[in-house]
């Protein structure tokens, strides 16, 4: 049986999808679920709701591991910081969740993979901050702009011998990135292990446990890439093990 991978979906209101005009949906980009098919995996979307600690145990014994994926900006309440003029999609019942998800997935040892504001989202679950907006700063390159839908490549230097250089198979990746916030203070029990050329943390694991972060989109490259389908591939082959 294929190993069955869960994935943090994405809340849209009634009538951001034409077809349900009164109804909201969960969802997550096909993407993502292709790379995870393509890796030999099965996905399931979680729909964001309040869950307490058991009730989030019992949902992961269905799984065998947790992908998750981008999308608006993570509450900064939750980090201590105020809210910068340009956060844009704030869902604090989604943050909410998947803070909660990543903790228990991570006392349960499931493998996760975190990308792009999954990465962010396990660096604040494990106490650490962002830096809310880093487009156009002197001295950084163009990471992207999400919410005007503008991407860039840019390449990664990667730790040799780190979780995310053997998904790989290089110490060098070029990312697709469109992200206006990075880590700032590392989380508990995090490391870095890629970076850009001006310092911005592009990659993290786990110092006990298998966790791969990456703030650049691989599932958007994935099908032509095998780096980038790499760590769709590692995650899939953790989960079956």
């Amino acid at each position: 049986m294929k190993p069955l991978i869960a994935v943090g979906g994405r809340r849209f209101p009634a009538g951001w999808v034409k077809a349900w005009p009164h109804e909201e949906a969960v969802a997550a980009p096909s993407p993502y679920i292709n790379a995870l098919r393509r890796g030999g995996a099965d996905a399931g979307i979680l729909q964001p709701v309040p869950m307490g600690p058991n009730e989030l145990g019992d949902l992961l014994t269905r799984f065998d591991g947790l992908v998750l994926i981008g999308g608006p900006d993570v509450d900064p309440s939750l980090y201590g910081r105020d809210q910068h003029p340009e956060c844009y999609g704030i869902d604090r019942d989604r943050d909410d969740f998947e803070l909660a998800l990543v903790r228990v997935a991570i006392e349960r040892e499931v493998p996760i993979l975190a990308i792009c504001r999954g990465i962010q989202l396990v660096n604040v679950a494990l106490g650490g901050t962002l830096d809310q907006h880093i487009v156009d700063r002197e001295g950084l390159i163009a990471h992207g702009v999400p919410e005007r839908g503008e991407g860039v490549s840019h390449p990664v230097e990667l730790e040799p011998g780190s979780l995310v250089a053997k998904a790989m198979g290089v110490d060098r990746a070029d990312g697709f990135s469109h992200h206006h916030q990075a880590i700032d203070e590392l989380g508990d029990g995090l490391r870095a292990v890629g970076w850009t050329e001006d310092g911005v943390i592009e990659a993290v694991e786990l110092e006990t446990g298998w966790l791969l972060g990456v703030q650049w989109h691989p599932e958007e490259t994935a099908v032509f890439d095998p780096a980038h389908q790499g760590l769709f591939d590692a995650l899939v082959e953790q989960a079956t093990g």
